[in-house]
């Protein structure tokens, strides 16, 4: 990493909750904003402006779980209004609905039995919002209920959706237009895009990914964002793989990742 890119992240972390414009940035490391903002996303996948928005993002999310006022956590994080909070942000769920850790939603859920492993899905009215894999249901709900402690969590069967992913599972299906309900910084929604837009059967590197997203040195970033995904298998981050042909990581275990790129490619 060059030497004034870090200069530069040190200055932004030091100032945050203000805006720092690319040019005051560039005078405070020396050097040009053009050279500065194409090595900033190179090295860290988004630009200064998009840096300083995802650490306010951050910032934001971290008030609001510790019960801290929408209102309040908005302006903290520097926000000029509430309503250029939810102008600019990808929450998904609304600021309060965030803060209560889905106080107010109704989410429903269910459980079964794949070649993967048991598979809980959970869905509030606008689409899927977890799917987690795993060897027990009890754990998987055990995972969804500190997930979402403030929601109403109800038992559904969920048959549509259950149906499009084992249908997805047995080859006969894509999950590409499932409609989702999930939070995440822009950087990791621009993965999530990239990662949805892969073809069954086929594989992209972290590399590859972070290019088509516009971080030409963002693969670990890009590997960041595949462990962030809430909705594994409708976001296939399965299908990112390393330069070298290794697997690289899954949230739910390489074993299962090798299987479902083995069952795709039979079924492709």
């Amino acid at each position: 990493m060059d030497n004034f890119v870090g200069k530069a992240k040190g200055y932004l972390d030091a100032r945050r909750g203000e805006r720092v414009t690319l040019e005051e940035l560039a005078r405070a490391v020396g050097a040009s904003p053009f050279h500065l903002q194409r090595r900033f996303k190179e090295a860290f996948g988004v630009s200064p402006r998009g840096y300083q928005d995802a650490v306010r993002f951050q910032a934001l999310k971290s008030s609001l779980r510790n019960g801290t006022r929408v209102a309040d956590a908005v302006f903290d994080a520097g926000y000029g209004s509430v309503s250029r909070f939810y102008e600019k942000s990808d929450l998904g769920m609304t600021a309060r609905e965030y803060r209560a850790r889905g106080k107010g939603q109704t989410i429903g859920f269910c459980s079964f039995v794949t070649s993967l492993g048991t598979v809980l899905i959970a869905a509030t009215g606008k689409g899927l919002c977890s799917v987690k894999i795993g060897d027990r249901a009890e754990a998987l709900e055990r995972e969804l209920k500190e997930e979402f402690s403030g929601a109403e969590l109800i038992s559904r069967e969920l048959a549509p959706l259950k149906t499009q992913i084992l249908s997805f599972l047995h080859g006969q299906a894509s999950l590409s237009r499932v409609p989702l309900d999930i939070r995440g910084t822009v950087f990791q929604r621009r993965v999530w895009d990239a990662l949805r837009r892969i073809p069954r059967g086929e594989t992209r590197t972290y590399a590859q990914i972070a290019r088509e997203v516009g971080a030409h040195r963002g693969g670990r970033a890009v590997g960041s964002a595949c462990g962030a995904n809430p909705v594994a298998l409708a976001v296939p981050c399965h299908r990112a793989v390393r330069t070298d042909g290794g697997l690289g990581g899954y949230a739910w275990g390489l074993s299962r990742k090798q299987l479902l790129l083995e069952l795709e490619k039979r079924r492709k």
